[in-house]
């Protein structure tokens, strides 16, 4: 009987080889801390998959641990990484524990308020003294559990720290979006707004949000605003990854089923309710990434969409159903197998005339646009025309 244990630290994986080097040091880290041989396995983008991480410890180990090193648990830790567990499981003879993402962790808000005082020292601020207001900003997700895990963060943040407030914002998917939630929190006047990347490494994303935190800096001269780095591989996250490795072996790995969208039917995702819905997609998107040595074969490298079509959704045309626009459109374009990308937009500056959608390359911007018209709509993308009624300007 074997009695050694492994363990395999899952990335998301990236075309980008620092953010792939970054989960292998946290990995390092790991084994040093517990003492157990830890590799790196991504779900996609990178090599070794998880599965053949855990297939690469089988001849030498009796337990294998696979930890997740995800901020939040959406698709890929809810479908994606139980999948391949489960494969592995039937396949070898050792056993394979699958323990939960980083989530809401003391560590974490501890390593969040330390970024938060270096924006201070750079600012010249101290929000014992000055009304300082910290936004945290992370990527954004379809999937509602997550969201609302930043705003659980964005809070104990809050709790106890003499900041005047505190807001949770994203650079994308979801809503608030991080240049609506600077204009609000430009309303209360503070002193200083200090924006946290909530992403693990430094990329397109934290580059864009350091972009919207300079641009709120210099339309709101009597706020001083400043951009914090990402968690990158500080050793508080291996503080967690030890907790998540404990939980794992202990049996003791509790998701929030009551609030996942796969499991219980939630406002606006009725039609994600059902794990089987889960399983089928992330068997789809497996088989999607199975070829790793062929980057011609790469799902996510691709020409461009023939249709990009932007559905704004801030305000003024989130409150005229643009958000049930968007789903739909995107439900439809799915469904017909139209090569147009559907994305959100912030605002088109036609705020009363919404919802408001934009299609390129055509320049065709449509307006009052309601759930009713989709098809037309979708019809119009596959067959490059317009709906001519809907048109509120051409470009």
């Amino acid at each position: 009987m074997l009695d050694d244990e492994a363990i395999v630290l899952t990335g998301h994986g990236s075309r980008r080889e620092r953010s792939n080097e970054q989960v292998r040091e946290l990995a390092a880290g790991l084994e040093a801390r517990l003492g157990f041989p830890t590799d790196a396995g991504f779900i996609e983008l990178a090599e070794p998959s998880i599965g053949e991480a855990i297939e690469s410890f089988v001849p030498s180990v009796s337990d294998v641990t696979v930890i997740p090193l995800s901020l939040f648990a959406a698709s890929h830790v809810k479908a994606d990484v139980p999948l391949v567990v489960n494969e592995a499981r039937a396949k070898h003879g050792v056993r394979i524990h699958n323990g939960r993402h980083l989530g809401v962790h003391p560590a974490i808000v501890e390593l969040l308020d330390e970024r938060a005082e270096a924006v201070e020292t750079a600012l010249s601020v101290d929000r014992a003294d000055d009304d300082v207001l910290v936004v945290l900003c992370a990527r954004g997700s379809s999937d509602p559990d997550s969201n609302g895990d930043v705003h659980k963060l964005a809070r104990l943040l809050y709790e106890g720290r003499e900041f005047l407030d505190s807001e949770a914002a994203f650079i994308g998917v979801t809503e608030p979006l991080l240049e609506d939630a600077l204009h609000t929190v430009s309303k209360r006047r503070p002193d200083a707004v200090v924006v946290l990347p909530y992403m693990l490494g430094d990329g397109v994303l934290t580059q864009r949000i350091r972009e919207r935190t300079a641009e709120f800096d210099e339309e709101y001269p009597y706020a001083a605003a400043g951009c914090g780095d990402p968690l990158g591989t500080d050793d508080r996250l291996l503080d967690v990854l030890v907790d998540r490795f404990e939980e794992a072996r202990s049996g003791d790995v509790s998701m929030s089923c009551d609030t996942c969208k796969y499991r219980v039917e939630m406002d606006g995702f009725e039609s994600e309710a059902g794990g089987a819905r889960a399983l089928l997609r992330a068997i789809t998107h497996q088989a999607a990434h199975a070829d790793r040595s062929n980057v011609d074969s790469e799902p996510h490298v691709h020409d461009a969409p023939e249709k990009h079509v932007a559905v704004c959704t801030n305000r003024t045309c989130a409150g005229q159903g643009s958000v049930t626009v968007l789903e739909r459109l995107r439900q439809a374009v799915k469904s017909r197998n139209i090569d147009a990308r559907i994305t959100r937009t912030s605002c088109l500056d036609h705020c009363g005339e919404g919802p408001n959608v934009a299609v390129y390359p055509d320049g065709v911007w449509y307006g009052s646009v309601s759930p009713a018209d989709i098809d037309r709509l979708a019809d119009s993308l596959a067959e490059n025309r317009i709906v001519s009624e809907l048109v509120d300007q051409t470009l």
